[in-house]
């Protein structure tokens, strides 16, 4: 009898043990990842419960997204956009009201540097499909092109619930607005779910709410010098509440007779973009909004660049190409505050 209590007595302490340890080395993290528009999502909740429903949520939120913003299927909302030639008002969904309603302020905000409708000459230069040889236009397909650019070249209603083409062969291409708005979407969802801790991922996208840890001090997110062979970080920020995007050029380019080419295509001439601005980082509470602007201040380059970042208030970090190839970081002056420098 006493050998059995005493053998009871050692399996609840040792099960005992087992919940300490638990508790004390788990990881209250609910992780859930996969592939969304031609990419990655990543997402980290900081809780104590997995909700098992939760990542069926999130993916049907992002199927959701690409049958309103991909360009790659052909009954999405802005294929059939693209695609209408009938010079009529077309009824616009809330979501693509939005997305469109920020990139008409963005585009105002840039001078025409940020545009999404260069979707022709996108396609024109072989980006718009990562499937398809990247190849040189001639100059008069480049200017047949550039005829069909200009978000002035579409008409809204008051309220950006309609929408109407002044000419039919304007063509919209999301790609560098929708992974911030999905981003900024997938937050909401998480907001709606009750989740106050976390943080977002959609192909190098990002955004945080509230802390990785109980200290507070938000998450870690890393910004990635340009290129570098052993993916090395220039900067470690904590953010906490806010959104961060990248735009650059040394991703998605090729070479052609010993010349290198940028996927960023500028709407003013219809040509990649040819300065030494590698890449640029922009901080902001809308992630839609940063992937807008970094896109925006990538197309101008560094100096108009830096400027249009410091005017608008923007936190923004730029890494300028210098002739040994090596890269030299740029901060705005809300990027300084940002860091503390």
């Amino acid at each position: 009898m006493k050998s059995r209590l005493l053998k009871y007595a050692f399996m609840l302490l040792v099960a005992a043990a087992a919940v300490l340890y638990y508790m004390r080395f788990r990881q209250p993290y609910q992780i859930m990842s996969g592939e969304t528009m031609n990419t990655y999502y990543r997402i980290k909740i900081r809780t104590d419960k997995e909700n098992n429903l939760l990542h069926n949520a999130v993916k049907d939120e992002l199927q959701q997204l690409n049958h309103e913003m991909s360009v790659f299927e052909n009954s999405s909302e802005i294929s059939q956009i693209n695609s209408d030639d009938s010079g009529d008002w077309l009824d616009l969904s809330p979501e693509m009201s939005e997305v469109l309603k920020n990139a008409y302020q963005t585009y105002i905000e840039s001078n025409g540097y940020f545009d999404p409708t260069v979707g022709k000459l996108i396609d024109l230069w072989g980006f718009g499909n990562s499937r398809k040889t990247k190849k040189i236009p001639h100059d008069e397909q480049i200017s047949e092109a550039l005829k069909t650019v200009g978000f002035n070249k579409l008409l809204f209603n008051p309220d950006f619930t309609q929408i109407k083409k002044a000419i039919p062969e304007v063509k919209i291409n999301l790609s560098a607005i929708a992974k911030g708005y999905g981003v900024d979407r997938i937050a909401k969802l998480l907001d709606n779910f009750g989740y106050t801790d976390y943080i977002v991922d959609i192909g190098g996208e990002v955004k945080t709410r509230g802390s990785r840890t109980a200290n507070g001090k938000g998450w870690n997110v890393a910004v990635a010098m340009p290129n570098s062979p052993n993916n090395e970080n220039a900067y470690v920020v904590g953010l906490k509440d806010y959104a961060v995007a990248t735009s650059g050029d040394y991703r998605n380019f090729f070479y052609y007779k010993e010349k290198r080419y940028s996927h960023t295509i500028s709407p003013k001439d219809g040509y990649p973009v040819e300065h030494n601005l590698a890449s640029v980082t922009v901080f902001h509470p809308s992630c839609m909004r940063a992937d807008a602007l970094a896109t925006a201040i990538m197309a101008m380059g560094g100096k108009n660049g830096t400027t249009f970042a410091n005017k608008h208030n923007l936190a923004a970090i730029l890494f300028i190409r210098e002739e040994d190839n090596q890269f030299k970081a740029i901060l705005s002056n809300a990027a300084k505050k940002l860091l503390g420098e």
